[in-house]
């Protein structure tokens, strides 16, 4: 290591909140101080879910200042979610607010993408799991709307490129973040503009793609002095939150798979060439780009979010129960009674989720999960089987056994959860760190600097930096419950 001591700000926004958290390596440990929490929400206006960009911003803002408040700032570096994008003009203003993933406007668009080009080529040209959220059919979906945006925009892009823009004034689109919308080529690493321009999607507007560790430059004037971050540079880092928080990942080799777990789960394996067959296909696996020239070869599951959305239907006003209280809601819930596809479609979209999952369950020929303890047991158990039946199609992809899982996030913090799924796999589980994505963040930046060599030495430096604890399976296996919940993914193929 060289020297110590600097600070370093990971601006870190997951789909339902944001966090800023310093970071910075002393007595040969790494140390985190989150600063600033903010909500992440959404607006709904003129029928579009909207992203609300100008408070994001102001959120980072606000954490940097935070972050300045009791020393001098390093570097900062943004991460996101995958698959959404802003636009700005040729004077680099913004034009609009970025559309919200869970906008239903390209609900249809992957049966309209197919018509063009058949969906195995797709594929093959991509080697990225289809979703109807991915870049690629929302953009599909400005183009069959004739959207006007189209015309007006000097560059697209993607979350956390839009808000280096405004931090720095480059205009790059990093490659972790671009390889989350099905519109690179996995094996060039740029992106795929002959199978965009088959779909009629303009590609003028798409930049440079950089690696993840570039460093974009330093803040401009006018952000410096509204933060006191002075001197300050941008990292383009692992922008995408999932390679962010696999780099905090102190891997045990190969035969341990991950789960970055928050209101997405995103369950796989870290390889270092992209696996794009027909098994891969038939699986419905993503090839996203990871930190160090690797691949998070990966499959992304519904996560939290019905629990999140669940919550919010059955207690809309003040007083609803904690996350942790709601676990121990649902361990009082009666064992296997239903299961659902936690990815089936008509879990995506925000509403009332306990109807849909009622609904569910009857048209299946289930039991309906009407008390309130039962749904939500339902729901966790749903989870853990998913995630056992993606880790066991990891394993017959690649070839490779896999003995472990390990879990970091925010659901690494849902003991339930955690045991639910060692108990599912037959496999031990290792949960922590939970603010892994801030941590790569941080760490990635620090590799950036100098301060500490690769990634091998980041991960040695987190494993003894935060605790982790390990989940051993318990009781009778779940043989019974995993038969029944295959004949239901069956179904829903």
């Amino acid at each position: 290591m060289a020297e110590q001591g600097r600070r370093y700000v990971a601006l870190d926004f997951g789909a339902e909140s944001g966090r800023a958290i310093v970071g910075r390596i002393a007595d040969d440990a790494l140390e985190i101080e989150p600063v600033h929490r903010y909500p992440n929400v959404p607006v709904r206006m003129g029928g579009t879910l909207y992203w609300d960009f100008a408070r994001q911003f102001g959120d980072i803002l606000a954490g940097m200042q935070k972050a300045a408040a009791d020393g001098p700032v390093h570097s900062v570096s943004v991460d996101t979610w995958g698959v959404d994008y802003g636009y700005i003009d040729a004077r680099g203003k913004l034009i609009g607010n970025p559309v919200h993933y869970r906008d239903n406007r390209h609900e249809s668009m992957l049966e309209e993408a197919f018509s063009v080009i058949p969906r195995d080529e797709l594929y093959m040209a991509t080697g990225i799991q289809f979703m109807s959220i991915n870049t690629l059919y929302q953009l599909l979906s400005e183009v069959r709307a004739d959207d006007p945006i189209l015309g007006h925009a000097d560059k697209l892009l993607m979350m956390p490129d839009l808000f280096n823009h405004f931090l720095c004034g480059v205009d790059v689109c990093e490659y972790t973040e671009a390889t989350t919308g099905q519109t690179l080529d996995p094996w060039t690493r740029d992106w795929a503009r002959p199978l965009l321009e088959r779909l009629g999607i303009p590609t003028h507007f798409l930049p440079e793609v950089v690696q993840p560790g570039t460093e974009l430059g330093t803040l401009l004037n006018e952000v410096a002095e509204a933060t006191g971050c002075t001197g300050a540079s941008v990292i383009a880092g692992a922008s995408h939150d999932t390679p962010s928080a696999v780099a905090a990942i102190p891997l045990a080799g190969p035969s341990t798979a991950y789960i970055s777990s928050g209101t997405w789960s995103l369950v796989g394996l870290e390889v270092t060439e992209p696996v794009v067959t027909e098994a891969s296909l038939a699986a419905n696996l993503t090839n996203e780009g990871g930190y160090g020239g690797t691949i998070t070869l990966l499959k992304n599951v519904m996560g939290l979010w019905p629990v999140q959305q669940s919550r919010a239907a059955l207690w809309p006003g003040d007083g609803a129960p904690s996350y942790e209280e709601i676990c121990e809601l649902a361990t009082s819930g009666e064992q296997w009674t239903a299961f659902v596809d936690p990815d089936d479609q008509r879990f995506l979209w925000p509403g009332d989720m306990p109807t849909r999952i009622r609904e569910y369950c009857e048209e299946t020929g289930q039991p309906v999960p009407y008390e309130t303890a039962n749904l939500f047991r339902v729901i966790f158990e749903s989870l853990a089987l998913k995630y056992t039946w993606v880790v066991e199609q990891l394993s017959a992809v690649t070839g490779q056994q896999i003995d472990r899982i390990h879990i970091v996030g925010g659901g690494s913090q849902n003991e339930v959860l955690c045991q639910m799924t060692a108990n599912a796999s037959k496999r031990e589980v290792v949960a922590g760190p939970v603010e892994a994505t801030a941590i790569g963040n941080i760490v990635i930046q620090a590799i950036a600097s100098g301060e500490l060599r690769d990634l091998a030495e980041a991960r040695e430096l987190i494993a003894r930096s935060f605790p982790m604890k390990t989940y051993e399976p318990k009781g009778f296996f779940w043989r019974e419950a995993q038969e029944r919940f295959a004949k239901l993914m069956e179904k829903d193929d």
